[in-house]
């Protein structure tokens, strides 16, 4: 373990109590930040360095920043959840934190150890304890993100970075139920290749996804979903999350998911539903998922079952889909009970509802 000592440094004058609940009583997602952020730099000769708990506040940068001109930047998604017994816990940070350092890898960029990368967060929600929102499907979302500092024009790898964690409290996803969503296989765009940076959590993957989402909007439809780039023939993911299909209905229905390759992202939220899905009984399989095999599936009944699963949400039931040539409904449109049963198996076990078997939990304030 490599603990770096945090300097820290409170806010001289933090948000006003008052208007810190009133911002919590409708929180939205991604709207608001709390008082606080962490920073730590590296450079090459001295590593990482600098660890500072303090108040939120820009970033100066100069124009000729290598992130502005080259894209060296990551980021990770991760929650913290309060707890019946008051405590606030994050769900499992150092999942995260090993994408986060898959992701450095891609990118040429630093490797954050992953108990510093754990440290920063925990320091985080610690200082801004005040802020995690309770009721149902509250939670604070945390933020960290690399950028590279070096100031120059040269193509490389840079000479320095910033490691930095904010965090935003969140309300829930579906404040008025759990409604299912329509999906637009592009069949225009893609969202990586084979050998590009499609299992790293990158900025640029985002920007690149803006474009076939508008298109998505254009039909109608809420999130696109991506096909293969060498035969445009199999299912992806869907917006930026993993899609996952049920086979069968009741006592015989199984989870499949596409198997994950460099052009995937490993969802944190995906492995953890396939674990609960076993532990409750419902056999999972990764393999190869055809735009095909969805549409038949779909029309002969064996398909019962679609859902996008991500941190946001956890999981978001597909409905209805179509792409240029045609439409078609996952069963009929509505929610489905495999869905819904792992959705709340997750979000109890990451509010402390249920036991943690695995660990997942890491209590935090």
């Amino acid at each position: 373990m490599t603990h770096l000592a945090f300097e820290r440094l409170p806010h001289p004058s933090p948000r006003p109590a008052a208007d810190r609940q009133a911002i919590l009583a409708d929180p939205g997602f991604g709207r608001h930040f709390t008082d606080h952020m962490v920073t730590i730099g590296w450079t090459a000769d001295r590593g990482w360095h600098d660890a500072r708990l303090g108040p939120y506040a820009p970033l100066a940068m100069d124009p000729a920043n290598m992130t502005l001109h080259y894209g060296q930047a990551i980021f990770e998604g991760l929650k913290a959840y309060p707890q019946p017994d008051d405590t606030v816990a994050l769900f499992r940070p150092e999942a995260n934190a090993r994408r986060f350092q898959h992701s450095a890898r891609r990118l040429a960029m630093p490797e954050l150890p992953v108990d510093t990368f754990v440290q920063a967060c925990e320091l985080l929600v610690r200082q801004d304890r005040a802020w995690v929102p309770r009721g149902a499907e509250r939670s604070l979302y945390l933020r960290p993100f690399m950028i590279a500092t070096e100031n120059a024009l040269g193509v490389k790898p840079a000479s320095s970075y910033l490691f930095v964690v904010i965090a935003s409290p969140a309300g829930a996803f579906f404040p008025g139920g759990v409604e299912p969503v329509s999906v637009w296989v592009t069949q225009r765009y893609v969202r990586a290749a084979p050998g590009g940076t499609g299992a790293a959590k990158c900025a640029g993957n985002y920007a690149g996804s803006l474009i076939a989402q508008a298109e998505a909007a254009e039909h109608g439809c809420d999130q696109v979903v991506w096909l293969d780039a060498l035969e445009r023939r199999w299912i992806e993911e869907v917006g930026v999350t993993n899609l996952c299909f049920v086979h069968g209905t009741g006592s015989e229905a199984r989870v499949v998911t596409p198997r994950l390759t460099d052009t995937l992202l490993a969802g944190v939220t995906r492995d953890s539903l396939l674990t609960i899905a076993d532990e409750l009984g419902y056999p999972t399989h990764e393999t190869r998922i055809s735009l095909q095999e969805w549409q038949e599936g779909c029309a002969d009944g064996s398909i019962s079952e679609v859902f996008a699963c991500g941190t946001a949400a956890v999981i978001t039931p597909v409905g209805h889909a179509r792409t240029e040539d045609t439409a078609w409904t996952v069963a009929d449109g509505r929610p489905g009970p495999v869905s819904m049963r792992l959705r709340e198996a997750l979000l109890q076990r990451q509010t402390g509802l249920t036991a943690d078997p695995h660990g997942w939990l890491r209590p935090c304030a």
